[in-house]
């Protein structure tokens, strides 16, 4: 047996310190912009060090997302439609996939397999290809500007139908035997014994679901017309504008530092789950 060499443990803690530092960098750099004045950063010569514009910075962006050249909206509004937009993509997806693997499954129905790959298939269209169509049914149902039209197109997930159904396949027989014995119907297993053990697959998925709903531009930015209806990363693009006029950068930074907030509060809530969801492989 041919033993592997390992190299240095100090190079290997090096390389990935400096892969952090130079992903790591412009996220400091947009932090401690967020806490001199507009001058400041205007001037070119902005420091390293924090600067003492920190709670002016913040609270005006958060109250009134507006500056001396910026006027946009309060980013507690904006970050309150991108929450609401994660969430109810997040829950929605998962609540359909969960529902269509477990039909694929364990129902049989005449052309089931037709039906998967109809849904695997659509991994195979971008979004840009869907984008007008969807947006013209969305237009004509009148959801334009509006929550449910922000949202119900982005609930079906075709990866997270697959991967709820290469799960559901690994379920034994006998399991499905001992639990019609018991009486339970096809709801009660779903509710009783698929969903718990399931948890640690949602758990990972509820990470990538609710990071994607947070980060969506293209869509927002179609369907969304009025200010009042802004998502946080549509904000922060109207606040940037053209760039061709000077422009409150210790605003955007401001707004973009609050932005990050909730995607990695999710990571650091359910890091560990999101591990397990996706290395475990005996559940």
């Amino acid at each position: 047996m041919v033993e592997r060499r390992r190299g240095p443990a100090w190079l290997t803690h090096a390389v990935l310190m400096a892969g952090v530092a130079v992903f790591a960098f412009p996220i400091y750099v947009a932090v401690i912009g967020s806490t001199h004045d507009v001058g400041t950063i205007g001037r070119g010569n902005l420091p390293l060090t924090p600067g003492a514009s920190t709670v002016e910075n913040y609270r005006q962006a958060w109250q009134h997302g507006s500056g001396e050249r910026v006027r946009g909206t309060a980013v507690a509004r904006m970050m309150w439609n991108s929450l609401v937009m994660a969430i109810v993509i997040t829950a929605g997806k998962i609540t359909l996939s969960l529902l269509s693997a477990f039909a694929v499954v364990f129902f049989r129905f005449p052309f089931r397999l037709g039906f998967f790959w109809m849904i695997f298939l659509t991994l195979m269209l971008p979004v840009e290809v869907r984008i007008i169509p969807t947006y013209k049914v969305v237009a004509d149902l009148g959801l334009v500007n509006t929550f449910t039209g922000l949202t119900v197109p982005l609930m079906v997930s075709a990866t997270a139908t697959l991967l709820f159904r290469q799960f559901f396949l690994t379920i034994p027989d006998e399991l499905v035997e001992a639990a019609k014995i018991d009486g339970a119907g096809p709801l009660t297993f779903l509710r009783a014994v698929l969903v718990p053990l399931s948890r640690t697959n949602i758990a990972a998925l509820c990470v990538i679901l609710f990071i994607y709903g947070w980060n969506q531009y293209l869509w927002p930015l179609l369907i969304t017309t009025s200010r009042g209806m802004d998502t946080i990363v549509i904000g922060i693009t109207k606040m940037i504008g053209t760039g061709d006029a000077q422009i409150d950068w210790n605003l955007i930074m401001a707004t973009t530092a609050l932005a990050l907030l909730p995607p990695v509060g999710v990571v650091v809530l359910m890091q560990r789950w999101f591990v397990r969801g996706l290395v475990e492989t005996e559940k």
